[in-house]
């Protein structure tokens, strides 16, 4: 299998996992405390995530999850991606006190980041592989690249810091920070090293942050 199919079936096993969660603890049909309205908001938020991202899978897939794997590493692949799991189980199962219950302004600041995650990661995707597939042998610099080379984990951080933030923890964040450390960094680092094969990356680099725009 493709390291591609690990990570769609993952992805499309979300919604299904976050409702097993609230069957499991009783919160299927209820809502009980406002507390509950954060799982409901989370799998609005999670679960189409992942259909978004099989969707786009199907659509304009990512050359780097087209190699093939061994079973073993696809289940390394589900172990990690799995950390993206824990919040909705933090949700469910911690006693969050009324008083530091997410507001209503919260909830639509985590919808927001959500939202713009989705707009960045998506674009910028849609627009690498429409230029990798009609203009394979220039570099991209332009459009949702002009700023910021790695936009598209821009747009994933944005994703799942909404995700996380739902849960009042911040076991969720240590997880996301640890993803971002193990795969994200050294993945952004192989990608400039790769692109530097052109004349032009050089300027290109200068002129460009690695995620953040105006910090790094």
């Amino acid at each position: 299998m493709k390291q591609k199919n690990y990570i769609d079936l993952h992805k499309g096993a979300t919604f299904i996992y976050i409702l097993i969660l609230m069957f499991f603890f009783n919160d299927y049909m209820s809502l009980q405390s406002n507390n509950n309205i954060s799982i409901y908001v989370y799998l609005a938020l999670h679960g189409t995530y992942g259909i978004l991202w099989i969707l786009k899978s199907k659509i304009y897939p990512d050359r780097q999850w087209e190699s093939k794997c061994s079973v073993w590493y696809g289940l390394l692949i589900w172990l990690g991606l799995s950390l993206y799991w824990i919040a909705p189980y933090i949700i469910l199962t911690h006693n969050i006190p009324n008083d530091i219950n997410p507001s209503n302004w919260y909830i639509a600041m985590c919808i927001s980041m959500y939202i713009f995650g989705v707009f960045f990661h998506f674009t910028s995707d849609m627009q690498k592989y429409i230029q990798l597939k009609y203009n394979p042998n220039n570099l991209i610099t332009d459009n949702m690249f002009s700023k910021i080379r790695n936009i598209n984990y821009l747009g994933e951080l944005l994703i799942y810091l909404g995700f996380s933030l739902l849960a009042l923890s911040w076991i969720p964040i240590i997880a996301l920070i640890t993803f971002i450390i193990i795969v994200w960094v050294p993945n952004m680092f192989k990608k400039d090293k790769s692109l530097s094969r052109y004349d032009e990356f050089s300027d290109y680099k200068k002129n460009t942050n690695l995620l953040f725009p105006f910090i790094w």
